[in-house]
């Protein structure tokens, strides 16, 4: 069964250029190691925060690429734009 990591956080207007370029580098960086990364969708919701959900093929390879995520220099470089950062895992139960 499919896995999503789900993440909320704010990234300042005038970081946003740089956060979606470190974004995609990070993406490709994990996509070579990890393939299980089907697909990422970064959503701004109307109150100005960021959704970002990443789609895996299981929740093994979710977990692989989580546990080598200090390996990647990307991720704190990304994640440094943003501003009250969460995120949640979870599986997929229903999809249409």
């Amino acid at each position: 069964m499919s896995a999503v990591r789900s993440h909320r956080y704010s990234v300042p207007e005038a970081d946003l250029e740089e956060f979606l370029a470190r974004r995609s580098s990070l993406i490709a960086t994990i996509r070579e190691g990890h393939p299980g990364l089907t697909r990422t969708v970064l959503v701004q919701l109307e109150d100005g925060t960021y959704t970002d959900t990443w789609h895996w093929e299981s929740g093994e390879q979710m977990g692989a690429a989580l546990a080598a995520l200090p390996t990647f220099p990307e991720a704190p470089l990304t994640m440094a734009l943003t501003k009250d950062a969460t995120a949640l895992n979870g599986r997929v139960v229903d999809e249409h």
